[in-house]
This record gives structure tokens, C-alpha cells and sequence, in this order.
């Protein structure tokens, strides 16, 4: 044991403790959102004004720990130790496990209503599904494990370069900062909205058959099951039963059509998930690249409810960075403009997402995403570069935070979710 002093009010101290535990502490002070050095210290504390030592932790394999403490609390902590006839090793591991008993678990918010984000663009082609799964996936990640986030200021660095030099922003990849984190821990419905299926295909689903039910059925009035019989699960093992999916159907290219047909179609899509909302905590509805009926059903399932609070459920905006997305964007949002005058509702937009973005392309993606940053409202919440893992995932049909949970794309899709969380 040493305990060489360090510039400051602290020293720094070198002890021994279990990996298990070393890992327990490191993940609660994260969820605490305390430095696991104050964890130390305000364990070590209260472990000395107990009366007698506590129970014995197990410390085999015990292994090298350093910390920083109070100037005088080491020397404090050696003595009390040695009163107790206890070694410097057990005494360290029973104050971090009674500050673990002391500070437990905290219990994993959820919303009073049913957030209900809508993925949307007219244009196809800008990753409106790989937006969707990934936002899902981050927003279900176990809220026991830590998880590479990028942090919400290295984002605002390359809008801020966007902003500021324009053609001279700097990659995503030169000012990305990056720590860990424990997951939401949110239950999570994907809700593929696209009658070409790709949401489901990429997460190794199997589209709905033709000849049975579907959420297109249930919108038009004619079920022929319970909703709930349509969801399957999402990669338990990875996110532990807390991501779902109900597939689509190639009848949905008819929704349009059927929705003719219907009184107060525009509340088609939320009278058919109605049932299934009391299950999660957040549905995400994949749209289509489309402006008709089906979108307007989409876009008002989204809107504000009331005693939701502004920014919960809304539209969130996918987009490129290149000229054909602007033009897509301006017929996207007049049509939730027009939605909104109609039908006089709130309809809150959650922010753009910049996708399969490229700074290597030169002037088109670098001024293109200054002109996104330069909207200002909706804000850009998103940045996710174009990178291979997306694509790989694709192809084997997972899951991009279970195929490759430390890639570039991973974390920023963890970016994006606490933005909107």
C-alpha cells in the first residue's frame, strides 16, 4: 500500500480490490452519475463511523486499485483498520460494498405517457430504418451495464466547425469524446410502418404473410387477431427482452386505399396501437417515403397529448447531407404544418438526424450540413457518420448495437437517444 501525495487537496492511494466488485462500483457510480473516487470516499467514511466492522467481502483475486482521497482520510481509514484487527484490502472492499448497499440500484425513469417518435422523410435513401432500429436499440440497453456514449459536447463541436469554418468542418471521427454510460433500460416497440419491410428484414424479422393479419388490418377496421399476437422480440440476450418489433406486410402499400375508406382516418394508426401502449415505455414508427394518408395517420399519432410535456412524442426528421434531402424536407414539413392547422394539434418536431454523413465528400456534405445546423429549429440531435459496421449489420440481420456495440455508429446512436431522452 502507498500513498504518494498528489497536487491538491487529495492523495492518491493504492490498495487492492475484487474485479467483481471494482465492477459493481464503477457501473452504480456511474448511474448515480458520481465519480467513483467520492464513491470511495464517502464509503470509506461511513465504514469508519460504524461501530465495528461490517460483514467480510469476498476478496480473492483482489487486484491493483487506485483512487484519490481527502488529504488525512487514508491515515484515518490505516488506523481504524488496524483497530479492527482488519486488513487494509478487506477494510477498502467492505466500504465500497456498504456504499453500495447505501446507495442502491436507482430505478429506471419512465414516462407517464407513451412517448411516440415518428421517423420520418419523403425521401427514401436517407436511413429513416437504420435511424429507427439504432435509436431503439440504444434507448433499450440495460440500464445494469455501461455502454461507449458519445457525449453531447463532442457533437456540438463539428456543428459548431459546420457553423463556423463551413467547408472546413472538421470529421466526426477528429473531436469524437467518449465515455461510458449505463443504458435507459426502456421498454421499446419498433413499429415498421413501411410495406417494403426493411426495418424487419435488417433486424432478422419475417415480414407478416399476406393472407393473414397485419397493422394495416387493424387501421382499416378489419382485425383478425389480437395486435400483441403480431410483436416479436428483439435479441433477448442483448437487450434483454426489452426491444420489440412488430413487423410489417407487403398489404401496407395498399394502406392508402383502405384508409380512404375509413371515418377520422387520420387516428387510424393510434386506435390500432392504443392496446399495446401500456407495455412500453417508448413506440418508434418507421414511416414510409411517402406524403399520402399513411403519413398523416403517422404524423398525428405523434402529436402532443395532453399533459405531455413539449419535446416528449413528435417527428424526427432524417436527413442527408446533400441538396435532394432539402428539397424532401420542405415538402415534409408543410405537410405537418398543414396536419397542424387542420386538425389544430400540437405536433412537436424531436430534431434532425444528419445521417451517412462524409466530411471526405468535400463541399456538397460539408455545406450541407451547415445549411441543417443554420435551421436552428428543428435543431440538429444527430450526427451518424457512413461507416461499414451499419452496412455489415445489415447484411448478417442484427442488431448494429449488438453486431458492433463500440463502433463509431453505435455511439453515436447513443448520442442521439439521450438527446432525446
Amino acid at each position: 500500500m502507498s500513498a504518494p501525495t498528489s497536487p491538491g487537496d487529495r492523495e492518491k492511494v493504492v490498495s487492492k480490490l475484487p474485479t467483481w466488485l471494482r465492477q459493481h462500483l464503477k457501473v452504480r457510480a456511474a448511474q448515480h452519475g458520481v465519480e467513483i473516487q467520492t464513491a470511495v470516499e464517502e464509503g470509506i467514511s461511513a465504514w469508519c463511523d460504524l461501530a465495528s466492522a461490517t460483514g467480510a467481502v469476498d476478496t480473492a483475486g483482489a487486484d491493483s486499485f487506485s483512487t484519490f482521497l481527502p488529504e488525512g482520510q487514508w491515515e484515518q481509514f490505516r488506523e481504524i483498520s488496524a483497530d479492527r484487527k482488519v486488513s487494509l484490502i478487506q477494510g477498502l472492499a467492505q466500504s465500497v460494498q456498504l456504499w453500495l448497499d447505501t446507495n442502491p440500484v436507482p430505478d429506471v425513469e419512465r414516462p407517464e405517457v407513451t412517448r411516440r417518435i415518428i421517423v420520418c422523410n419523403q425521401k427514401g435513401g436517407v436511413g429513416k430504418t437504420a435511424i429507427t432500429a439504432g435509436l431503439g436499440e440504444a434507448l433499450a440497453e440495460d440500464a445494469g451495464s455501461l455502454h461507449p456514449v458519445r457525449v453531447s459536447k463532442a457533437l456540438t463541436k463539428v456543428l459548431k466547425a459546420a457553423e463556423a469554418q463551413g467547408t472546413d468542418a472538421e470529421p466526426e471521427d477528429k473531436v469524437l469524446e467518449v465515455e461510458n454510460l449505463p443504458g435507459p433500460g426502456q421498454r421499446v416497440l419498433l413499429v415498421d410502418f413501411d410495406p417494403q419491410c426493411h426495418l424487419t428484414n435488417q433486424l432478422g424479422g419475417e415480414p407478416l404473410p399476406m393472407n393473414g393479419d397485419s397493422l394495416t388490418n387493424h387501421m382499416a377496421g378489419d382485425p383478425k387477431s389480437d395486435l400483441r399476437d403480431l410483436v416479436v422480440s428483439v435479441d433477448d440476450e442483448a437487450f434483454g427482452g426489452r426491444l420489440h418489433l412488430l413487423p410489417a406486410c407487403n398489404d401496407a402499400f395498399l394502406l392508402d386505399v383502405r384508409l380512404s375508406a375509413v371515418r377520422a382516418r387520420e387516428a387510424a394508426l393510434e386506435r390500432a396501437l392504443a392496446p399495446l401502449e401500456s407495455d412500453y415505455d417508448v413506440i418508434i414508427v418507421d414511416c414510409p417515403p411517402s406524403l399520402g394518408l399513411s403519413m398523416d395517420a403517422a404524423v398525428y399519432y405523434g402529436r402532443r397529448r395532453d399533459g405531455e410535456k413539449p419535446g416528449q412524442s413528435g417527428a424526427l426528421v432524417v436527413v442527408q447531407a446533400e441538396d435532394s434531402s432539402a428539397d424532401a424536407y420542405e415538402l415534409l414539413t408543410t405537410q405537418i404544418d398543414d396536419l397542424r392547422d387542420d386538425l389544430q394539434v400540437d405536433i412537436d418536431y424531436l430534431g434532425i438526424v444528419v445521417n451517412l454523413y462524409d466530411s471526405r465528400r468535400g463541399y456538397i456534405a460539408t455545406s450541407s450540413l451547415q445549411g441543417w445546423v443554420d435551421i436552428k429549429d428543428p435543431k440538429v440531435v444527430g450526427l451518424i457518420g457512413d461507416l461499414k459496421e451499419q452496412k455489415e449489420a445489415v447484411r448478417v440481420k442484427k442488431p448494429l448495437l449488438s453486431y458492433a456495440p463500440r463502433s463509431q455508429q453505435a455511439v453515436g446512436m447513443r448520442a442521439l437517444a439521450r438527446e432525446l431522452v
